[in-house]
C-alpha cells in the first residue's frame, strides 16, 4: 500500500504571525483593549486580507470565507536499498495555482517495490459480448466471463446474464449485437443451384437434340417401327420434365411453390403415360402375330391417345384440387437454433403430394411390370429392354429419394427434389433414345426394315 502524507504548515506559527501584525496595524490599542473590543465581523475582514511570505519561503493567506489556503506535499514512503524507509516528494497540492493537484508518477513506488498501479480487484470487469459467472467458494468480487451462447448477446459491462435475439435475428461474432439472420434458399448464385441449373439445360437441350434427329430422320425404319407419334410426344414430356426443375431454384413464391410440384406431376405422368402406351404397343404386337388376333385394333394411334389423355387427366384432377383446397404457398422456417431463416414452400396438403407421387409411382409400375413381361420377345431391337431398365432407373431413384428429402436439412431438400427429377430424367432419355440415336446416326446398315424385323442371331 502506498502511504502518502499531507504535510502543512504550523498553525500556531501562523497565529502568532497574525497577532504580530494587528499589532502593528493597531498601534493605538493596547493588547488587552484590542482583545476587548474587536469583534469577529472586525477580524474576519482583515483575515481575508492577509497574504505574506515568512523568512523560509512559506506563503500564508486566506480565502474568501477566512479559511486557510490548503497548501500539501504529497510523500511517498519508499525502502532503500538497505532497508530504511525514504521519503520522497512525488507531487504538491496547492490551491492557490490554477492546477492544484500535480503528481509525478514515474517517481511513485507502489508496494513490492512496483512501478506499476497494482489491481485492487479480484477479476477483471467483463466487457459487452461476455456474463458472469460466480466462483463457487469465492468473494463475490471474483468471478469468470463466460462468453454468451449463440442467439444470445450482451451490451454492457460486467453483464449478468445474456439477452436472447429474436425470432428473426442472430448474435454477431463479438456476441454483443443482434444482426439479421441470413436467408438461405436454392438460388442461382451459390454452387449447388448453378450446378442444378447446368445439368437441366443440358438436359433440355439434349431432348431437344434428339427430337430434331427424330424429325430429320422420320422417315426411316427405326423412327416409324416405334411409332413416331408416341416417341415425339416422349422427348416433349421429358424436356418439360427437365425445364420443370428451373422452378426449384430460386426464392419461394406464391406461384413457383403452385407451379414446380403441379408441372412435375403432370410433366412425369405425361410422360409415363406415352411409355405405358409405347410399351403396350410392343407387347400386343407380338400378340397379334397368333392366328385369330385381332387385339391391335385396340391400340391404334386414336385408342392410345385417349389411353393417354385418361391416365394425364387423372394426374391433372389431382393437382387441381390441390390447388384448390390446400395450394402450396411459401413459408419462412426460423428456429432459435439456427442463424439461418430458410424460405421453402410449404405443400399445403400432404396428403395431395403423396397422392401425386403414388399416381406416378403406380404407372411406373405397370410400365415396368409390362416390359418385363416383353422383355425377351424375339426381336432384333426390342425396345421393352430398354423400357425395363428405364423403369428400374426411375423406380430406384425415386425409392431412394423418399429418405433422402426427410433427412435433408434447409435447401438441401429443394436439391434432393431437383436431383431425383433430373436423374429420373436423364435415366428415361438414355434408356430409350440413346440406343435408337446410335443405330440412326453411327449405323445407318441396321436402320432398314429387314434388319428390325429379323431374328437376333
Amino acid at each position: 500500500m502506498v502511504q502518502i502524507l499531507a504535510v502543512g504548515k504550523f498553525f500556531s506559527q501562523s497565529l502568532s504571525r497574525l497577532y504580530i501584525y494587528f499589532l502593528s496595524s493597531f498601534p493605538l490599542y493596547e493588547p488587552c483593549c484590542l482583545s476587548f473590543n474587536l469583534f469577529a465581523s472586525q477580524l474576519l475582514h482583515y483575515l481575508k486580507k492577509v497574504d505574506f511570505t515568512n523568512e523560509y519561503g512559506e506563503e500564508t493567506k486566506f480565502d474568501a470565507n477566512g479559511d486557510a489556503v490548503a497548501m500539501y506535499d504529497l510523500i511517498n514512503f519508499q525502502l532503500s536499498e538497505t532497508g530504511e524507509v525514504q521519503y520522497a516528494t512525488v507531487g504538491t497540492f496547492d490551491e492557490t495555482k490554477s492546477t492544484k493537484l500535480l503528481i509525478e508518477e514515474n517517481l511513485i513506488i507502489w508496494n513490492g517495490n512496483q512501478r506499476q498501479v497494482p489491481v485492487s480487484v479480484c477479476s477483471n470487469s467483463c466487457p459487452p459480448g461476455t456474463r458472469k459467472a460466480i466462483r463457487p467458494s469465492f468473494p463475490v468480487c471474483c468471478f469468470d466471463c463466460i462468453l454468451c451462447a449463440a442467439g444470445e448477446v450482451s451490451n454492457q459491462t460486467d453483464a449478468i446474464e445474456c439477452v436472447t435475439c429474436g425470432p428473426e435475428f442472430w448474435s454477431n461474432l463479438k456476441r454483443n449485437a443482434c444482426i439479421p439472420k441470413l436467408v438461405e434458399f436454392l438460388s442461382y448464385g451459390d454452387t449447388m443451384g448453378m450446378a442444378l441449373l447446368a445439368v437441366a439445360l443440358l438436359g433440355s437441350c439434349t431432348t431437344l437434340a434428339v427430337g430434331l434427329v427424330f424429325a430429320f430422320k422420320r422417315h426411316t425404319p427405326l423412327v416409324r417401327a416405334n411409332n413416331s407419334e408416341l416417341s415425339f410426344l416422349i422427348l416433349s414430356s421429358l424436356w418439360l420434365c427437365f425445364l420443370c426443375a428451373l422452378a426449384f431454384i430460386g426464392q419461394p413464391t406464391s406461384w413457383s411453390c403452385q407451379l414446380r410440384h403441379t408441372a412435375f406431376g403432370i410433366a412425369f405422368c405425361l410422360c409415363l403415360s406415352c411409355i405405358l402406351g409405347k410399351t403396350m404397343v410392343v407387347l400386343m404386337a407380338f400378340k397379334a402375330t397368333l392366328p385369330g388376333s385381332n387385339v391391335m385394333k385396340w391400340f391404334r394411334p386414336p385408342q392410345l391417345r385417349a389411353l393417354i389423355f385418361l391416365c394425364t387427366a387423372v394426374q391433372v384432377g389431382i393437382c387441381g384440387a390441390w390447388l384448390g383446397l390446400a395450394p402450396p404457398v411459401p413459408r419462412r422456417l426460423m428456429t432459435r437454433e439456427s442463424a439461418q431463416i430458410i424460405l421453402l414452400c410449404d405443400m399445403g396438403s400432404t396428403l395431395a403430394f403423396s397422392l401425386v407421387l403414388g399416381y406416378i409411382g403406380l404407372l411406373a409400375a405397370i410400365c415396368f411390370l409390362l416390359a418385363f413381361f416383353a422383355r425377351k420377345l424375339p426381336d432384333n431391337f426390342n425396345e421393352a429392354k430398354f423400357i425395363t431398365f428405364s423403369m428400374l432407373i426411375f423406380c430406384a431413384v425415386w425409392i431412394a429419394f423418399v429418405p433422402a428429402y426427410v433427412s435433408s436439412p434447409g435447401k438441401y431438400t429443394v436439391a434432393v427434389e431437383v436431383f431425383a427429377i433430373l436423374a429420373s430424367s436423364y435415366g428415361l432419355l438414355l434408356c430409350i433414345f440413346a440406343p435408337k440415336c446410335y443405330i440412326i446416326l453411327l449405323r445407318p446398315e441396321k436402320n432398314t426394315k429387314k434388319h428390325l424385323m429379323g431374328k437376333p442371331q
